[in-house]
C-alpha cells in the first residue's frame, strides 16, 4: 500500500511541478523575465500590477522549490520523513501536503 500511495504522491508532485513551471512560463518569468506595457498611459496602474505579478511569480517560484525538493527526497529514499526531528510524516499529512517537509509537531512548534 504504500509504495502506492508513494506513486500516487510523487505523480501528484510531478503534476504540479509541470502546472506551477507553465504558469511561471505563461508569465514571462523563465528567460526573458516579466515584461510590462512600458508605454501604458497609467504608470501607477502599470506598477500596481507589476507588484502583484511578481508577489505571484515569487509565491510560485517558493512552491516550485517545495516540490522540486520533495522529488529530490523521492530519489534519495528519504520522502515522508520530517527533516527536524526524523520521524516518520504521517500519510494523512502527505496526502494533504505532498511537498511537506516536517511532522505536524515540528511544523506545529515552528508557528
Amino acid at each position: 500500500m504504500a509504495d502506492v500511495t508513494n506513486a500516487t504522491q510523487r505523480a501528484q508532485l510531478e503534476e504540479e511541478r509541470a502546472r506551477i513551471t507553465a504558469q511561471l512560463e505563461q508569465m514571462g518569468h523563465f528567460g526573458t523575465g516579466l515584461s510590462f506595457d512600458e508605454g501604458f498611459a497609467d504608470s501607477g496602474q502599470v506598477t500596481a500590477e507589476r507588484g502583484e505579478v511578481e508577489a505571484l511569480a515569487n509565491s510560485l517560484v517558493e512552491t516550485l522549490t517545495e516540490v522540486e525538493h520533495a522529488l529530490e527526497k523521492f530519489d534519495r529514499g528519504t520522502y515522508g520523513t520530517c527533516e527536524n526531528c526524523g520521524s516518520e510524516i504521517p500519510e494523512a499529512r502527505l496526502e494533504a501536503k505532498p511537498a511537506a517537509r516536517l511532522c505536524i509537531n515540528c511544523a506545529s512548534a515552528r508557528r
